[in-house]
């Protein structure tokens, strides 16, 4: 309400103003609001086309150049009455405003590029207009504001694993590997590797993680050209394994890729889908094979172990026989007549007659006829 009356009051004087020239109006005239003509007035310019005419009647309070009036006063143009307190948007207390936002983003934008916070596990690597400067470490860096400088961010501790085929990326189908026996296998693999120089992992490669993938496949594709069928399904994974990490590492450094080989892993070998059973039955019979090998070299162990015994004990007893001839030879005889004697009943003779061998009581034979003692 405070703002409508000053505006409704400068309004109604505005519109009660004599005309005034668009042209650069004129200060006098005569009291009943004629201009006067070429001769009568002390205007300095043309006459105003929009001022009333000499005898003319006169005009209606609401004129263009007083709309135009209020907005100049409205903009703080133009002096005058009441409703001062009002100013639209603009001047100076505007422009240092503008100035002063201004400013503060500047302000904002240097402290937010120019510090860097790293992390322990990672490393910033600095560049000035895309040059290298240097490598700054763990805590809180201050650099130039950006885009003079910029600072990239890379992980040096973690570990990045790399799955083959990808199947995330719509690489889940077959991937067929070629022996040196002719014969294909279907083969998944992943490799682990880190970042161990940043400067080069930036700059030396252009895609270094695709460059992982393609050493990683160029290499085991060698190793598994190398190597037989049996030795891809069997014990031989250990070793192309081994020999795939070796020739990744040896690519990577030739190229200077600042990128260390962790581990690789061959996670799955079987044969195409098309001849997966006939591989199964194939693989039964060579388990079934190393099973019957494995047996049979175990039993040729023991009776090789026997037979070294054996050979042993009668060298000791040879020994003994030639210090004492004929007493070894007397206990020879009784060893062996005991071995013998040990396992039927005993019958002892005597001079005048014949008494079987008392067994232990609960197992006593029957004592044999009179009539056939006498026989022999």
């Amino acid at each position: 309400m405070t703002i409508a009356l000053p505006w409704r009051r400068r309004l109604s004087e505005t519109m009660s103003d004599k005309p005034k020239s668009p042209w650069g109006g004129s200060d006098g005239g005569d009291s009943d609001g004629g201009s006067g003509d070429g001769n009568g007035g002390n205007d300095a310019g043309p006459r105003n086309p929009w001022a009333q005419a000499p005898g003319s009647r006169a005009r209606s309070p609401r004129s263009g150049s007083g709309i135009e009036d209020l907005l100049k006063r409205a903009r703080g143009g133009g002096g005058g009455g009441g409703g001062g307190n009002f100013r639209l948007p603009g001047g100076g207390n505007a422009r240092s405003l503008w100035l002063a936002g201004v400013g503060l983003l500047v302000v904002l934008w240097i402290a937010f590029t120019s510090l860097h916070v790293i992390g322990p596990q990672e490393r910033g690597v600095v560049t000035y207009f895309g040059r290298y400067s240097g490598t700054i470490g763990p805590g809180y860096n201050w650099t130039l504001p950006a885009p003079i400088a910029s600072v990239r961010t890379i992980n040096v501790m973690g570990i990045q694993t790399f799955q083959f085929p990808d199947s995330d990326n719509g690489g889940g189908g077959p991937n067929l590997v070629l022996t040196r026996d002719g014969n294909l296998v279907d083969l998944s693999y992943s490799v682990q590797w880190n970042i161990i120089d940043p400067q080069k992992y930036v700059f030396e490669l252009d895609k270094p993680d695709e460059a992982v993938k393609a050493t990683a496949e160029t290499a085991v594709r060698a190793a598994i050209a190398n190597s037989t069928l049996d030795d891809v399904l069997g014990a031989g994974k250990l070793s192309i394994q081994t020999q795939v990490a070796v020739t990744m590492q040896q690519i990577l450094d030739d190229y200077q890729s600042g990128i260390r080989i962790v581990n690789v892993a061959l996670n799955n070998a079987a044969a195409p889908a098309q001849v997966n059973d006939a591989f199964k039955n194939v693989t039964a019979a060579q388990n079934e094979r190393q099973s019957n090998v494995t047996q049979a070299r175990g039993y040729a162990l023991q009776v090789v172990a026997i037979a070294q015994g054996q050979a042993a004990a009668f060298n000791s007893v040879y020994e003994q026989y030639k210090l004492a001839p004929e007493v070894t030879r007397r206990r020879m005889y009784y060893e062996t007549m005991e071995a013998i004697l040990s396992k039927n009943d005993k019958t002892i003779i005597e001079p005048r007659n014949i008494a079987p061998f008392l067994p232990v009581p609960g197992n006593i034979r029957k004592l044999p006829d009179a009539p056939q003692a006498e026989a022999r």
